[in-house]
């Protein structure tokens, strides 16, 4: 089965760098959305969570280090992957970088190779932290290392499918995923299993999940497929 291209956000306010980064991208096997500024970029992670945030330092109006600051004291995207693009190569500033939260940064002018490797390399690294990381919204904790789900500190049971499943629209939240997507990602290659597989195991975490209410944070969309929903 193919894997889900990763989807970057870049988020810089000249044109031709955002075009320049977005076929380099593109040719990498890589997605994109592109804002010119902190505003469009809200916007977007509003509706969305991409698998990457590509900001830019000294951005007009709203500067990258507030919106920096910003991404990493939401909950929602406290755990977003963030490299930071700066034409400054002072220490202090690569310093304040990191400590911001951000994952890596690139000194422009850089190559485009160089960039996408960076990408490809936080990524990795991301995607074995969120392996191993407990998450939690609103009193629904999964821990990966206990393999254990609890709703409001009592344990429920859910099959390692479904423990799965939770786990992967928990740490993408807002992102709507077809049946098909969620196939591609839950299930083994040499599983063979048809699309309503997916309704039934939703059907399930959804009764797990109701007593407390909990349920409602897994959203159908209609024609679509289904999303984890904060809001």
């Amino acid at each position: 089965m193919m894997e889900k291209l990763a989807r970057i956000l870049i988020v810089d306010d000249e044109a031709d760098i955002r075009e320049m980064i977005g076929l380099a991208l593109m040719r990498a096997n890589y997605v994109f959305d592109d804002a010119a500024d902190a505003e469009q970029a809200h916007a977007i992670l509003k509706h969305a969570t991409p698998d990457l945030v590509l900001l830019d330092w000294m951005l007009p109006g709203r500067s990258g280090a507030d919106f920096a600051k910003q991404i990493k004291n939401d909950p929602r995207t406290q755990s977003l992957p963030l490299i930071l693009l700066t034409a400054r190569s002072d220490e202090a500033d690569k310093v304040q970088m990191l400590e911001l939260g951000a994952d890596d940064y690139v000194t422009k002018p850089f190559s485009k190779r160089e960039l996408v490797a960076r990408i490809g390399a936080v990524l990795r690294r991301s995607r074995q932290k969120s392996n191993t990381q407990p998450v939690e919204f609103e009193g629904l904790q999964l821990d990966p290392g206990s393999h254990r789900v609890t709703v409001l500190q009592r344990i429920v049971e859910v099959s390692p499918i479904e423990f799965r499943l939770l786990h992967f629209l928990m740490t993408h939240p807002e992102r709507v995923f077809s049946r098909g997507q969620l196939l591609d990602r839950i299930w083994d290659d040499n599983t063979h299993v048809e699309e309503r597989t997916v309704d039934v195991h939703i059907r399930r975490l959804r009764q797990v999940l109701e007593p407390s209410s909990h349920d409602r944070l897994i959203q159908t969309v209609r024609s679509v497929g289904y999303r984890f929903s904060t809001h």
